[in-house]
Order: C-alpha cells, then sequence, then structure tokens
C-alpha cells in the first residue's frame, strides 16, 4: 500500500520575532514493513533545512531564521511504502517470560525499561494495576493485548481535556485523553512488567475504519520487545495492532524523544499554532491545502534563558 502524506504546521506570533531555531521530526522512517519513498521539506519564510539521523535512527531535520518574522510555516510531504507486517500468533508460549528476562539481561534494551519523563510509575498507577490485576501471567503477547483493550475500554477519547506535557496522573486521574496520553500509560505499565515499551510519533490512515483518534492530526502508540519477533505495535486509543494503516515517523523512551517539532525564538511574542495533516492512499487526487482542516492552540509565550528567549510551542499528538 501507497500512502501520501501532508503535515502543515503554522506558527503565528502576536509581535514580530527573530532568531528562530526548530527541530522537525517528520519524515517517516525506513524500516521493517514501511519504505520513505520520497520527503519534501520547505518552510515559509526559506530556509537552509538540514538534517541528521539521531541515536535512536530517527531523521531529525534542522533550520533557523535569523530575520524577523510574524509568522512560520512548516510543510513537509512524503509518500510511504507499507507490506503487511509479519503474522503474530494468538499467544505466546509461557517460557517467552523466561527469554524476555534472558534478553533484558543486556544493556540493549535498558532505556526502555526504565522510567522516562512521561512514562514512568506512580503511585496512581499502581491503584490502576491492582485495580485491574496487572501481573505476569499467561504470556507477554496475551498480557499486552489485555492492556490495550483495558485502556481502550477505560479511558474515554477526549481532546483538548490533556495538554502536550500532561504527566500520566492526569490522564489516570481522569481516565481520559488522548493518543499521547493512552501510548504513555501503556508503556509505564509494560516497563513495569519487564517489557522493553517504547512510544512512536506518527500517523493513522483512517479510510472507512471506525477510529477514535483524529484523522486529521498526527498519531501515536506503544511498541513493545518480544523475543523472536521485536518491536511490536499496539494502538490501545484504537485497541489494534499496528498494521498497514501506521505510518511511523519516530520512536523514542517517550514523547519528549519525538515531538514533530522543538525549536526557540526571540522575542516577547504569544504564539498561535495551527496544525493540520493529510493521510491518502497515492491513486486519490493530490491533497489540496484547503483539504486540511487546521487545528489551533494559543500559548503565553515560555521563558528560558531571559524575557527575550521563548520556547516555540508543540504540537499534541492527537
Amino acid at each position: 500500500m501507497f500512502y501520501s502524506i501532508r503535515h502543515i504546521t503554522r506558527f503565528s506570533y502576536s509581535s514580530p520575532v527573530s532568531e528562530s531555531a526548530m527541530e522537525v521530526r517528520m519524515q517517516p522512517r525506513s524500516e521493517a514493513n514501511q519504505k520513505c519513498i520520497r520527503f519534501d521539506l520547505a518552510t515559509q519564510p526559506r530556509s537552509k533545512i538540514q538534517g541528521y539521523r539521531d541515536h535512536i535512527g530517527n531523521i531529525v531535520h534542522h533550520f533557523s531564521i535569523p530575520g524577523r518574522h510574524q509568522q512560520l510555516k512548516i510543510n513537509a510531504e512524503a509518500t510511504v511504502e507499507v507490506t503487511p507486517a509479519l503474522a503474530l500468533p494468538q499467544t505466546l508460549p509461557t517460557q517467552a517470560w523466561h527469554d524476555l528476562e534472558s534478553l533484558c539481561a543486556s544493556d540493549e534494551y535498558w532505556d526502555y525499561l526504565v522510567p522516562s519523563r512521561y512514562a514512568h510509575s506512580s503511585e496512581l498507577l499502581d491503584v490502576f494495576k491492582k485495580e485491574w490485576n496487572i501481573e505476569r501471567r499467561d504470556d507477554p503477547l496475551t498480557l499486552l493485548h489485555e492492556i490495550s483493550t483495558l485502556i481502550y475500554e477505560e479511558f474515554d477519547y477526549a481532546p483538548q481535556t490533556t495538554s502536550v506535557d500532561s504527566t500520566i496522573d492526569h490522564a489516570l486521574e481522569e481516565r481520559r485523553g488522548v493518543c499521547q496520553d493512552f501510548a504513555h500509560v501503556m508503556i509505564a505499565l509494560g516497563r513495569d512488567l519487564g517489557i522493553p515499551c517504547r512510544y512512536v510519533s506518527g500517523y493513522l490512515y483512517h479510510g472507512g475504519a471506525r477510529d477514535r483518534s483524529a484523522a486529521d492530526a498526527t498519531h501515536a502508540w506503544a511498541e513493545a520487545y518480544l523475543p523472536d519477533f521485536g518491536w511490536i505495535g499496539f494502538d490501545p486509543t484504537n485497541n489494534i495492532m499496528t498494521g498497514e494503516r501506521h505510518l511511523r515517523t519516530a520512536v523514542g523512551r517517550d514523547y519528549a524523544d519525538v515531538p514533530p517539532t522543538k525549536g526557540i525564538y526571540k522575542g516577547k511574542a504569544n504564539t498561535e499554532l495551527s496544525v493540520g495533516v493529510q493521510v491518502s492512499p497515492t491513486e486519490a487526487p493530490p491533497p489540496g491545502e484547503e483539504m486540511i482542516q487546521m487545528h489551533t492552540w494559543i500559548s503565553e509565550p515560555t521563558q528560558i534563558e531571559d524575557d527575550l528567549q521563548q520556547q516555540q510551542q508543540q504540537q499534541q499528538q492527537q
């Protein structure tokens, strides 16, 4: 299956700013059953865009705009091929727990077993585990399916009830949130059970599927490492395994490692952030900008070093 992706990000400032510096993680990864065939990135005002591959294998583009400007637009377009993933059995032998412990004895998966900024143990997580008897039993695959289903059934999908930097305790207390929150909860639970888990940022093609997540925004889910099968994706927002509709752009310990945009600027302006995403099969007509619904957030500037250098607002994954 081939997909075209268009992702538009627009920062509007209440007064002119300067010296914008930005990192962008929007290029789809080429790995396993996914291949990025084409990727184009452009900015207005125009800038010289450079890129590198980070230690996790994500492609990170970066640019700066030194002159004064009151709006910054980032336009990313990609063509991606996704083939059917390796078929999984319904269950694994109970021996899989022992195999997992042997696998995790090395430091290769250490980053995905220890607590991270947004995916970690807490008192509310312990209460949730006890409430639903989440402990090692059966086999890792069966238990991960149960956790995904539990999050889907016990948490309401409710955009704008959490923010980009909300903790898992917020989602656990309110029992609602968006894909970013649900992925963090599942990752924290998996790590507590001794299963390496990581956060995946990307897109979900909806088509005619009745998904809970927003069709016109980025998406996020969890991946768990299982012996003999590698990284396996779970989408607790929609209670499905990842497949040909899931398009990966970046992976990390949690959202803090993979925000689509991250940057700073100099100025005292407030920022309005608008984001639009469209994912289509390649045989569909080329998407036009007017077809993309824009989500908007408005924020006060965040002080970093002094009252002139501010952090660019980040986009929450829906």
